[in-house]
């Protein structure tokens, strides 16, 4: 048995679920998602709550995309109810950020700025050295705040580069050097 998948998901006020030939549908105050449900699950509207049951479950397969369907679903009805955020800090000397409606610019220290497009449903706010990334949907808020991250990455000696703001980056101590003569 699946501890998440066997537990329903009860649809908040202001939320608008359907069902509709294998897909998942939620609108709510942060926009509209939708979802496709696996043919190995069975989904069902119940009196205000979203229950998911497979037939067998000795199938290890349906098992495991059993709790995983909850956890999509359920992240789904959190995104159009209050959203998603994930902050970035932008750290070294001369590193800039700039943002427009549909692109983000980093200067960070190569001999040429870095474009991103921003995806559709995403919005991306700068201040000072914080990239606030943020949405309805947490794959896509989660892919893009991993996109800017990658582009470079923290280093352990200076710490310079782009890390997620909770994130701690363990330093290294840099070279000792000798006395001369010894």
């Amino acid at each position: 048995m699946s501890k998440i998948g066997k537990r329903p998901i009860a649809i908040p006020e202001g939320i608008e679920a359907k069902l509709e030939a294998g897909r998942f549908l939620v609108s709510g105050p942060k926009g509209k998602l939708e979802m496709m449900i696996s043919p190995l699950i069975n989904a069902t509207l119940e009196d205000n709550k979203i229950v998911f049951k497979i037939d067998d479950v000795g199938n290890r397969e349906k098992r495991s995309m059993w709790g995983t369907t909850r956890a999509l679903a359920n992240n789904l009805i959190e995104g159009v109810l209050k959203g998603y955020e994930k902050k970035l800090e932008v750290v070294g000397v001369g590193y800039r950020v700039e943002a427009d409606k549909k692109n983000l610019t980093l200067t960070l220290g190569y001999s040429h700025p870095i474009i991103l497009v921003i995806p559709e449903g995403i919005e991306v706010t700068i201040t000072k050295n914080v990239i606030n990334v943020s949405g309805n949907s947490k794959q896509i808020v989660g892919e893009f705040s991993a996109l800017i991250r990658s582009q470079k990455l923290p280093e352990p000696y200076k710490g310079k580069g782009i890390k997620y703001s909770d994130e701690i980056i363990r330093r290294k101590a840099g070279k000792v050097m000798k006395a001369a003569g010894s």
